[in-house]
């Protein structure tokens, strides 16, 4: 079994010489057939060894003699270990989330907290095969795509593990029988109230007993070969994804722009699904609906918005899609916001102006500096010599106009934010850039033609706008 183990380790790289590796340690069979075999393979690895326990306090005197059980163990075993309690039930409450969920994420976060303050550097789990290919009948009576049906990866962010995904339950437990070790029970995985243990006590014994002796490993075979062909797919999504995803200078919403929806959809759902997880920082809270329900506004009409899951929202904005915190959805920037220098105080002071930082600074001689007139939209020259003495930056007003540079008349800002297709969720927040009473640049959208500058200009203004990080 050692033996077994240890090539599926070196075959997948799961481990290197000098890793410090803690085991996710509940103190039933499967996490303490692996914390024994690791053990056993500790000199050969070269590695240190941990383990983790976090109590769920759902099962009452149970869940705190499981937790005696991890600690005595982790004593005659001599090896560093880490406990902690949860409340999942209250967790779940205050999250909004299945209780089942709730428990994973505690989990995965009492982990990395032991990672980042002890130095360890991966989490092994001990996932077997049939957990394997419960995972997968459960995905799949879901509804799932192709990652879904390649089921638990061996690995995953170079950080967690699987090392014994290899094995069945049936080898794990007789392993426990030949080392004569005594794990905790846990009599809920024997009740029928979940999905997964109804998969686990009837559907896979029965597919076993009337279709396929092997289903098990059949279904384990099914999801190597489903993973290879998924990677070759996420590959051309990544490319996809760097070619149509994109932060915005305004709010930083992370913007689909409309030309990756004529991609085809197997590589169009992908990104969708790899932009809402960067958005919302999550993996678990999204299903094919919601790809799908973003797909779908993709073709309404602009100004459609659509909510998420993690209080995130859609809206479509001229064909691009803009996923969005709710957070951020009502923010006003206030009429009293604004922001006045005399023009003798210029390049004293960084302005900070609602999310943005505004610099500037006077250049004399326009040899001193390659003038960058077109290309950054967040760097503007203007001619300093007119203006009289106030500048100001602040938020548009009702009826606020400009002449914008290369034309004769003025325009309205609100027919300027129409033409520049910008949302209006965001028109407020955009700083207007101000010299005595006029309107000199629309940051990031559009300058004035009254201040531009021209062969006879000798004092330059430089501009400079960022959104804080």
């Amino acid at each position: 079994m050692n033996k077994r183990v240890l090539s599926y380790i070196k075959d997948n790289k799961l481990i290197k010489v000098g890793d410090k590796i803690l085991v996710a340690l509940s103190g039933g069979p499967d996490s303490l057939c692996l914390l024994n075999i690791l053990l056993e393979l500790k000199d050969e690895l070269k590695i240190d060894i941990g383990a983790a326990h976090l109590n769920h306090l759902l099962r009452g005197e149970d869940a705190f003699n499981d937790e005696k059980f991890v600690i005595n163990t982790c004593k005659e075993m001599k090896i560093p270990y880490f406990i902690k309690r949860v409340d999942i039930n209250q967790y779940a409450k205050e999250y909004k989330l299945s209780s089942e969920m709730a428990g994973r994420n505690a989990r995965y976060d009492f982990f990395d907290e032991i990672l980042k303050n002890h130095g360890f550097n991966k989490i092994a789990t001990a996932h077997n095969a049939n957990d394997q290919a419960e995972t997968i009948l459960f995905r799949l009576m879901r509804g799932t795509g192709l990652e879904g049906l390649g089921g638990i990866k061996v690995s995953r962010e170079d950080k967690i593990i699987r090392p014994i995904l290899c094995l069945s339950r049936k080898e794990v437990e007789q392993y426990i029988k030949d080392k004569k070790l005594n794990p905790r029970i846990d009599k809920t995985n024997f009740e029928k109230t979940y999905n997964r243990n109804k998969i686990r006590l009837d559907i896979l014994p029965y597919m076993k007993q009337n279709f396929n002796e092997e289903i098990v490993q059949t279904l384990n075979r099914m999801s190597l070969l489903i993973q290879k062909d998924n990677t070759f797919i996420e590959s051309l999504s990544t490319k996809a994804y760097n070619k149509y995803c994109e932060r915005t200078n305004i709010n930083n919403d992370l913007l689909l722009r409309k030309e990756l929806f004529n991609e085809e959809e197997v590589l169009v759902t992908r990104v969708i699904r790899n932009a809402v997880v960067e958005c919302s920082e999550s993996h678990y809270d999204f299903e094919m609906k919601h790809i799908y329900d973003i797909l779908d506004l993709s073709k309404k009409a602009t100004g459609k918005i659509i909510s998420l899951p993690k209080e995130i929202y859609a809206e479509n904005i001229y064909g691009d899609i803009h996923l969005k915190h709710n957070s951020k959805k009502n923010e006003k920037v206030s009429n009293e916001n604004k922001v006045i220098l005399n023009k003798k105080n210029v390049g004293k002071d960084l302005i900070e102006f609602n999310e943005y930082t505004i610099k500037m600074s006077v250049i004399s001689n326009k040899l001193d500096e390659e003038l960058d007139l077109k290309q950054n939209n967040l760097i503007k020259y203007f001619d300093f010599d007119k203006i009289n003495s106030i500048i100001s930056v602040r938020k548009r007003l009702d009826g606020d106009k400009m002449i914008p540079l290369g034309m004769k008349g003025k325009k309205k800002i609100k027919d300027i934010f129409i033409d520049m297709k910008v949302p209006k969720e965001e028109r407020d927040n955009i700083p207007l850039l101000c010299f005595d009473d006029d309107i000199a640049w629309v940051a990031g959208i559009r300058v004035a033609e009254d201040y531009k500058i021209t062969n006879s200009s000798k004092n330059i203004l430089k501009v400079v706008v960022k959104r804080k990080e």
